[in-house]
């Protein structure tokens, strides 16, 4: 199965000194006048092409770029440093903006993604027009915290990061299944977490598995290694790989609330998410105290991440400390919501980006 190029969209490899990106763009009606450029980035277990139709929909006057990160897509495969939290992702789209000749750029984030552009704008704020976090994951990283400031559970991120991956699921990435006859196939977790109305991509469902089936495997890339842990359920993050990156022990992006000068935020989200919520199904501690994870000791020891009201409190925290955020909640979207409301979501974007 083959990574499929919308009409309107062009691929091109960009040679960066950190690595060699493939960027998807669909370019501006009019390049001699004044554009609006906007830069999309995937989460995890995706690439750029989930960005297509969203891209497409922009009005005329607007460049509209999609960046693959490293061990996605079609772009290079390179060792993930989970130690510098989403750093390495980050500092790699910088560098293709460098090289596109870039200053500021207005940044769209999907989950993971999110968390990227929301550290590019702590690293480099002068570069950020605007910002765009759709399912965001949490400012305090992806399991193992608690309560709306993020406290962690455990020192070691016990729950979070690498082993936390289902391993029949990572197998078959490997072995590029696209069937959808188990519940750990991308097809099935396509349909059952990444959307909550499937029926509405269905000419695009097998673009969309085979972009998730571009992501590269191992312990240096996606899921990441792991640790033994004296804390349940007996394993910590490690400190290579995707999922490592958002561990608590590694990722904190609170910081933005402190930006001498703050982009304005618009936080896109679906009500039926299944992945970023206050009781996420891919949250080891909500599994547990759900009995689907056996031993778990209860909600005083292990409780549950709430990433919704983790994230309201530091947009909250970001407004009233001089910055401008806007909330859009969908209640019939999923994790993707530009998947799931297209109409919506391509809606608030351009309003968003004044256009």
């Amino acid at each position: 199965m083959t990574t499929t190029v919308l009409d309107g969209i062009r691929a091109f490899r960009v040679e960066t000194p950190r690595y060699a990106a493939n960027v998807l763009e669909r370019p501006a009606a009019d390049e001699a006048s004044p554009i609006t450029t906007v830069v999309f980035v995937h989460g995890n277990v995706s690439s750029s092409h989930f960005y297509q139709p969203t891209m497409c929909a922009l009005p005329a006057g607007v460049r509209a770029l999609a960046v693959d990160l490293r061990g996605f897509g079609d772009s290079e495969t390179k060792p993930v440093d989970a130690t510098r939290g989403l750093r390495d992702f980050a500092d790699d789209v910088r560098s293709v903006l460098d090289v596109l000749g870039l200053d500021a750029v207005h940044l769209v984030g999907w989950s993971m993604g999110s968390g990227v552009v929301l550290q590019i704008a702590l690293d480099a704020p002068e570069r950020v027009l605007s910002l765009t976090l759709e399912s965001p994951v949490s400012p305090y990283g992806f399991g193992g915290t608690h309560g709306p400031e993020g406290t962690r559970n455990d020192a070691d991120g016990a729950g979070t990061g690498g082993g936390g991956a289902n391993p029949d699921f990572v197998a078959r990435l490997q072995a590029g299944d696209t069937g959808d006859e188990a519940p750990t196939s991308p097809r099935t977790v396509y349909r059952t977490a990444y959307v909550a109305r499937p029926e509405r991509q269905q000419a695009h469902e097998d673009a969309w598995v085979a972009s998730m089936l571009t992501t590269r495997t191992g312990a240096d890339n996606y899921p990441g290694d792991s640790v033994p842990s004296e804390n349940w359920p007996g394993f910590a993050a490690g400190t290579r790989g995707v999922l490592n990156t958002m561990a608590p022990q590694h990722l904190d992006l609170s910081g933005i609330v402190d930006l001498a000068v703050k982009p304005p935020v618009l936080w896109v989200r679906g009500e039926k998410d299944a992945i970023v919520s206050d009781a996420s199904f891919f949250d080891l501690n909500q599994l547990g105290a759900l009995g689907v994870v056996p031993g778990w000791p209860g909600a005083d020891i292990a409780p549950p991440q709430p990433m919704v009201t983790q994230t309201r409190a530091v947009l909250d925290r970001y407004a009233a400390a001089g910055g401008v955020y806007r909330e859009v909640s969908l209640p019939d979207a999923g994790h993707a919501p530009h998947l799931d409301e297209p109409e919506v979501f391509d809606r608030e974007l351009a309003r968003h980006l004044g256009v």
